[in-house]
């Protein structure tokens, strides 16, 4: 049987992450929240729909993912697929089968879902969110060929193969790093389409100036970073 683990970074995501974490499909073998910091019932809900509740101290979303990656590292069987989600409740999780199908059906190392503007509800991503995940993505076409068109948060990959690729950022950075290190070690990957929808809550990155900008700074300096190597 597929060994299945999600991560879900969070900090201050209550009224979200109950739903999140219910809604994932029964087969999933665990549910690892790592609360960033959060100041509300954040880690009671997620507890009460069931999830193993981690904390991350050092602030930043890579900060929250490496310490989920580093508590499977010590589980007694790890998983064949780690699976990353948003606790915002923006993705919808049941379509998490739909994201490892890939993996399972065609032995594909990395898959993203892509929020495709047809399946994305109407002020679902900020016009600063579509404008920086389309530079982005030209760029990775621009100076690796890349096929990526978005940066999605809702992604899976094999655990043998994240743990290849020594991840390293810990903030906003973590999924243009996953995915520039993928296409760098010439990892077999795909897109699977997923519907997105309004967060629940206020963004962390979008919903502020200051975020957008970093977020922004960051992404692109890890771009330019690995079009030098």
């Amino acid at each position: 049987m597929t060994n299945i683990k999600v991560i879900i970074p969070a900090i201050n995501e209550g009224d979200s992450i109950g739903k999140v974490v219910s809604e994932l499909p029964k087969h999933v073998s665990e549910i690892i929240v790592v609360d960033n910091g959060s100041i509300d019932n954040t880690i009671q809900n997620a507890q009460k729909a069931g999830a193993t509740v981690i904390t991350e101290t050092r602030k930043g979303y890579g900060s929250a993912c490496l310490k989920g990656i580093d508590y499977i590292s010590k589980a007694s069987k790890t998983p064949n697929i780690i699976v990353f989600i948003d606790g915002d409740y923006s993705d919808y999780p049941e379509e998490l089968d739909k994201v490892i199908a890939p993996i399972l059906e065609k032995d594909i190392d990395f898959v993203v879902g892509a929020r495709k503007k047809e399946l994305r509800e109407p002020g679902s991503m900020t016009p600063q969110q579509v404008f920086g995940n389309w530079l982005a993505t030209f760029l990775m076409r621009l100076f690796f060929r890349s096929r990526f068109t978005d940066l999605g948060p809702f992604r899976a990959i094999k655990y043998e193969k994240l743990k290849e690729l020594g991840m390293q950022d810990t903030t906003y950075g973590w999924t243009v790093e996953m995915q520039l290190k993928i296409l760098r070690k010439k990892m077999t990957y795909t897109e699977v389409p997923v519907r997105y929808k309004r967060r629940i809550g206020v963004s962390k990155v979008s919903g502020t100036v200051k975020g957008t900008i970093f977020a922004g700074i960051k992404i692109l300096g890890w771009i330019f970073k690995y079009s030098l190597k």
